[in-house]
């Protein structure tokens, strides 16, 4: 994997901020959001911006550092990587409006971007743009985000719009302050990433500011020609968190004293047990090996979109399966850190509690749908890709 200095400097400003976020961890957890002083700090350090293009003076960073990014910040607080992750989505949405209306929207290129992909609203034709009505759920990092994006059906004269035969879809940037944020997460995890429900009733959004989907990118460049790309840093959140509980429980072992042996009176500690250490080395070899399936797979896919070509169905699908995989082993590898760690795992105060919690929240995702396996086993054995979103 290739790296730049300019993508190296995001990912060492990202690491430089662990001692700040984890201070902030109970703030975090307790209030469901990131407090300004945390949001202000990542996007300090170029994470916000990562994806906004070189023409607006962006870094326009590669997929891989990333991700690389991501697991920074998923390192110090899934939370804060979360919302990273989401909220840099800026830079890929705008390559699908109109470059100067784009840029205009971000005069800030630090400006967080949160929405909803779900086409649970609907937008109806005015004159000038359209008429939005909806509730939106999971749009993390709302109460900090300058500009949402909602999914909406296209309803003209009370029947969905036609385009190319199916039911027309738009995109729709709203400033963030025009919505109303409903306070529903209350979560097993992920709890800082305030991705509460938003709803917005009878807003008019221009139609410059919106965009049909699927349709082609209006921004040249690799990094925006394929329309899942801004989904593609998701795995750097569950390394990141992954990578904690490993080093944390690294980190704990020798302190922490488990019984006391019969025949020396003296303490036992975690790390004596042979349970931990073939804890930690199976959650070594799951994580470290679901980290570089994922690079490999990636790196691919980065080559054939600098080469000007999309990605094949089998590349898409081995990418996907790489996703749900990482995520997979890296909830067994943390459960097997919390077992051995013994009945004080289960405490708040354990840093394998809030670990296990987030990759569980995260396991819930799309992009960790169990529908993964079959339709890319589909593609591998020959079938037609049916799914646009794999």
């Amino acid at each position: 994997m290739k790296t730049t200095p300019e993508g190296d400097a995001v990912v060492d400003a990202v690491r430089a901020l662990t001692p700040e976020i984890r201070a902030a961890s109970a703030e975090i957890e307790a209030s469901r959001s990131l407090p300004v002083s945390i949001v202000e700090a990542i996007k300090r350090a170029g994470a916000i911006r990562m994806t906004m293009p070189r023409e607006w003076g962006g870094p326009e960073l590669d997929p891989l550092t990333q991700i690389r990014v991501i697991e920074a910040l998923s390192y110090a607080d899934g939370s804060v990587g979360w919302c990273a992750m989401i909220n840099s989505d800026g830079g890929y949405f705008t390559a699908y409006l109109d470059p100067r209306v784009g840029r205009d929207m971000y005069r800030d290129l630090d400006a967080p971007t949160g929405g909803s992909l779900l086409f649970t609203g609907r937008a109806e034709p005015v004159d000038g743009g359209y008429r939005i009505n909806g509730r939106w759920p999971f749009v993390s990092g709302c109460k900090h985000c300058d500009w949402l994006i909602f999914s909406c059906n296209v309803i003209e004269h009370g029947a969905p719009r036609m385009a190319n035969g199916l039911p027309e879809r738009r995109f729709c940037f709203v400033p963030a302050a025009e919505t109303e944020v409903l306070d529903t997460w209350y979560t097993t995890g992920l709890r800082g990433s305030g991705s509460h429900d938003v709803a917005l009733k009878d807003a008019f959004v221009p139609a410059e500011r919106t965009y049909r989907f699927p349709s082609p990118p209006r921004r040249k460049g690799a990094l925006y020609v394929y329309p899942l790309m801004f989904a593609y840093n998701l795995p750097g959140v569950t390394l990141g968190i992954a990578r904690a509980a490993i080093d944390s429980f690294i980190e704990i072992a020798p302190r922490k004293q488990v019984t006391m042996s019969m025949l020396t009176g003296k303490p036992v500690m975690l790390r004596d047990e042979g349970y931990a250490q073939t804890a930690i080395a199976r959650a070594e070899a799951l994580v470290g090996s679901a980290r570089d399936y994922v690079f490999a797979r990636l790196e691919e896919i980065w080559q054939t979109l600098l080469a000007g070509d999309q990605p094949t169905p089998r590349q898409r699908a081995l990418y996907r399966l790489a996703i749900a995989h990482a995520h997979a082993v890296c909830i067994e590898a943390i459960e097997g850190l919390f077992k051995s760690y013994g009945g004080g795992a289960v405490y708040a105060s354990s840093p394998f509690d809030r670990c296990l919690r987030d990759l569980l929240t995260i396991n819930q995702h799309t992009m960790n749908s169990l529908k993964i396996y079959e339709t890319a086993g589909r593609v591998l054995l020959g079938f037609e890709l049916r799914d646009p979103m794999l």
